[in-house]
């Protein structure tokens, strides 16, 4: 049996995200929203990429008459083992300190998010600590990963639950009324854990896709580049598929990324993706359900190295390139932002025929 919607949730096992196949698209969808953008009085093209992304928003969410302004963010919180190997500047005790901000809306993100009307929903998807974060929707798999250079960060039942809990936020999230959603996460060790993903899927090696993070010295950076090196070693990753991939040296954060990547397929949701642990979960959840791409939509570029390579693969180019990395969903919040002003002289749109002018044609080179 193939798996096309909605009842996913009732099987939640790798056998139905193999089986899983997503619909495209409205294409006559996408092709009206441009006619719609080329009848503004501006020149042809004049929004650039804003108008195929304004389209592809349309055929994602099957309508011309396109509104956004129900919007989210949804930010995966957890912990990662690896970070006893010295490959960060701080503990795990900040992931938790961050989450507790992030519940009353007073981090980074949660300050721009209301800025713009945006909702922030932080999820505990394995921060590794018993208490209940106020504010905080608790969906733990388990209290943080394993220390990938010993073993395996997730078993695979750990894996696939994550990810399934990805799904279930996003189904949550269209029976609520949303429009649209972007991706974040929060961490400590998540830029290693998805440059050793990177570099496996991308079979690189480590120095290629290996940045500091938040501000690793040399010492640590070339520590992080090893463990990285040794892990892909270590476990033959180079041969392996994704969700292996995904298990041995990934993160619960990035499992609930690639959920909610495939869940905006499943539920025709368009989802906004932040910097590189986003794009790593985008190019996971395009290599276990082919076609999920097509419901994602790039915000920013970011400075660590893996992004001109990720970008590369999945065949996508993020709009700002501002040189961020601060993470929690920033980057995509800021395109959420650019969306609504786009999306604004969509539909308040000044036509030719108002002013009297008559209509750019466009001519076949």
């Amino acid at each position: 049996m193939e798996y096309s919607g909605r009842h996913i949730l009732d099987n939640r096992t790798e056998e139905t995200l193999k089986k899983l196949k997503l619909q495209e698209p409205d294409c006559k969808i996408y092709k009206k929203v441009l006619k719609n953008w080329d009848s503004i009085a501006k020149p042809l093209d004049g929004m650039g990429r804003f108008e195929t992304i304004t389209a592809q928003i349309g055929a994602i969410l099957g309508t011309d008459k396109i509104d956004i302004s129900k919007k989210a963010v949804i930010i995966m919180c957890a912990d990662n083992g690896i970070v006893e190997e010295g490959i960060s500047q701080s503990g795990q005790e900040v992931t938790a300190a961050v989450a507790e901000q992030m519940g009353r809306g007073a981090s980074s993100v949660g300050i721009m998010a209301a800025v713009i009307g945006a909702d922030t929903i932080p999820v505990d998807i394995g921060i590794n600590g018993k208490e209940q974060i106020t504010g905080v929707i608790n969906k733990k798999v388990r209290f943080g990963t394993r220390n990938f250079s010993k073993e395996p960060a997730m078993t695979r039942e750990e894996t696939v639950s994550a990810i399934f809990t990805g799904i279930g936020i996003v189904e949550e999230c269209k029976r609520k009324g949303y429009q649209i959603l972007a991706t974040g996460e929060m961490g400590i060790g998540n830029t290693t854990t998805s440059s050793a993903v990177a570099a496996a899927l991308l079979r690189c090696e480590a120095g290629e896709v290996t940045g500091r993070g938040a501000g690793l010295c040399d010492e640590k950076l070339q520590r992080k580049k090893q463990m990285i090196t040794e892990a892909v070693k270590k476990y033959k990753l180079y041969e392996a598929e994704p969700l292996t991939v995904l298990q041995t040296v990934g993160g619960l954060d990035i499992a609930g990324l690639v959920g909610v990547c495939i869940g905006g397929g499943v539920f025709h949701i368009p989802i906004v993706l932040d910097g590189v642990i986003s794009m790593v979960a985008a190019l996971l959840s395009e290599r276990i359900v082919q076609g999920t791409i097509r419901y994602l939509i790039p915000s920013h570029k970011g400075k660590e190295p893996a992004v001109e390579k990720l970008m590369k693969e999945l065949g996508i180019e993020p709009v700002i390139d501002g040189r961020m990395a601060l993470g929690e969903g920033t980057g995509a919040v800021m395109m959420l932002s650019l969306l609504e002003m786009a999306m604004c002289v969509y539909r308040k749109r000044t036509l030719f025929s108002d002013i009297s002018v008559e209509q750019y044609e466009r001519y076949l080179s």
